[in-house]
């Protein structure tokens, strides 16, 4: 709520100007749509999904194991101390699955956080220089109450983004 009302007094200071003051070019970036299709952000997506792939495959696994353990139990066929000992190791089993899981889902949303952090001031940058060689008074970002389409302005910074993205491979790619 303050940030609404700091904006909406800042909107009308701005429109409160000499009624021959040249006119106020404002642009909107719809930042979900940025990090959803940023070449940086999909980029990243991928490097996490590497690096956390062989944890996620290993639990997958586990749980084909206590599946099958499962399976076994309910056929009923085992004598009553093979039947107490095979509950036991899948209980512990289970809580092993779901323990990993859990610590698999916490690192791996830090690690995306941390991701995006890194992106931040490379994305406030495109939103400036596109601000700056647009000649935009005022560039606002998600989330907003309203936004005329003809102000967003997302596609030229998703545009800068992958400029700058594909600059980076190639300069990579010449090292």
């Amino acid at each position: 709520m303050k940030r609404f009302l700091t904006l909406l007094l800042t909107l009308c200071v701005i429109f409160a100007g000499p009624a021959n003051a040249q006119q106020l070019r404002v642009g909107y970036v719809d930042m979900k749509q940025v990090l959803d299709n940023a070449p940086q952000v999909l980029a990243g997506r991928e490097k996490l999904d590497l690096e956390f792939r062989p944890r996620n495959e290993t639990i997958e696994f586990q749980e084909r194991q206590a599946q099958a353990m499962e399976d076994r139990l309910s056929l009923g066929d085992l004598a009553e101390d093979a039947r107490v000992r095979l509950d036991r190791e899948l209980r512990e089993m289970r809580r092993n699955i779901n323990r990993q899981k859990e610590d698999l889902r916490d690192e791996l949303s830090f690690r995306r956080t941390e991701e995006v952090q890194k992106l931040e001031d490379q994305i406030n940058q495109a939103v400036q220089e596109i601000a700056r060689d647009s000649g935009y008074d005022l560039i606002l970002s998600s989330p907003v109450i309203y936004a005329d389409p003809a102000l967003d302005i997302t596609q030229l910074i998703l545009d800068q983004l992958r400029l700058e993205y594909e600059a980076d491979k190639q300069e990579r790619s010449q090292r």
